[in-house]
This record gives structure tokens, sequence and C-alpha cells, in this order.
């Protein structure tokens, strides 16, 4: 399970650096003098909702974890580490416009947090963005987050297996026959793609595991 003091503390440090500070605490006041405690809160209890059981706040920690490995690659890493804390802050299972939900969100938020327009706008993209992770190409704030989102893809077998079965329960609703159909074009469309990842680590160290766990969760899939 997530730690939430720890994201506590990650959220109050990102906001600061991202408000031209240079660290953060909970409780203490970004460079705008905004208090970042009540923010993280707000978006952890939407995190923790009872609806989710893989978008969760562990997904939330692992995401901001892998954006740690690649933020040299991006041109804003705290952009990058916000728009994370936003992508799924709307998530209902049964909805098809969440990410369009939590940018509108991050819209509203993140310039009462002290964050210029420019920078909420680039937020906001990024979280729409996650409707189809195809960052063009040199948008290396699209490109950490994407692979960083993914990332998934690349566990271990036994985590990935973890990670597939939190997203049928997710969809507990759907009737199994109509899962599979759906789950199995959803993972025929990624192994179609000519690249998961377009960061040059998630290239070299997750492409091939992330491959290997799709055509093998598509075989199971399979009548």
């Amino acid at each position: 399970m997530a730690d939430d003091q720890d994201l506590h503390a990650r959220w109050a440090a990102t906001l600061l650096r991202a408000s031209g500070g240079t660290s953060g605490t909970p409780g203490t006041p970004s460079a705008s003098g905004i208090d970042p405690a009540p923010y993280a809160e707000r978006l952890l209890a939407r995190w923790a909702e009872p609806q989710r059981r893989y978008h969760t706040t562990d997904h939330l920690a692992a995401v901001l974890d892998h954006i740690d490995v690649l933020e040299e690659h991006a041109e804003d890493p705290e952009l990058v580490r916000l728009a994370a804390w936003f992508h799924d802050a709307v998530y209902a299972p049964d909805r098809s416009e969440n990410e369009e939900r939590s940018a509108r969100l991050a819209e509203r938020a993140l310039p009462e947090a002290g964050l210029t327009e420019e920078q909420t706008a680039e937020v906001a993209r990024l979280v729409r963005l996650t409707v189809t992770h195809d960052p063009a190409e040199g948008d290396t704030n699209g490109e950490a987050l994407c692979d960083a989102d993914l990332a998934i893809l690349a566990a271990p077998p036994d985590a990935y297996a973890a990670y597939a079965a939190a997203v049928r329960e997710e969809y507990a609703f759907v009737p199994d026959e109509a899962f599979r159909q759906g789950r199995a074009e959803v993972l025929r469309q990624l192994m179609a793609l000519p690249r998961l990842f377009r960061t040059p680590y998630g290239t070299s160290h997750w492409e091939t595991p992330a491959r290997e766990n799709l055509a093998t969760e598509l075989k199971l899939l399979s009548p």
C-alpha cells in the first residue's frame, strides 16, 4: 500500500518546486504562500475511492517513482509529476471522459495552488495526452508521463498478473465474454504500435518485457 504521508510530502515538494521554491513539507506554504496539504488531501481522497482496484494510490505512487527514473528526459519534470497526480484523479470505469474531467480539475485547482496559466495549461495538456499515450516526437514531457504510466506493462509476470486482475475487478460490471473481447482488442492495439515506450530508458528497459506480458495475457484471453 502506498504511504499517504510520503505522498503528501512528495506533493508538497513538487508544488513548491513548480511554483519557484526548492523543497516542501505538508503544512508548509508553497512559494506562492499556498498551503499544499488540502490539495493533497482532496486528491488522495479521489485516488482512494471504492470503485478503484488498479487506479489507486499505489498506481499514483508507482507512476511518480517511474517519473523519478525518467526525469532527466523531461523538459519540466515537476509539471510531469503534477500531471501524474491529476491524470486519473477522476476515474469511473463506466465513463469515457475521465481524462477530460481530470484535466479540467487540474485547470481549476492549479491556479489556486499558485501555478501560472502556462504551467496549468501544460499539466492539463499532459493529462489529456493519457487518452492516447501517443506524444508527438520531441514532446519530452509527454514521453516521460506516458512511459511512466505504461511502465506497469513491463512489470515482472506476477506483478503484471496482479495488474490484469485488478483491471478486471474494476470492470466487474462487464460480462466475462464482453470483457475478454474488449480487453483483447486493447492488447492488440497496444501490440500493433511501433513503440510502446518513447524515452531511451523505456525503450531499452521496458519495451521487450512489456510485449512479452501483453502476448501472454492475450493468449490467456483467447478461447
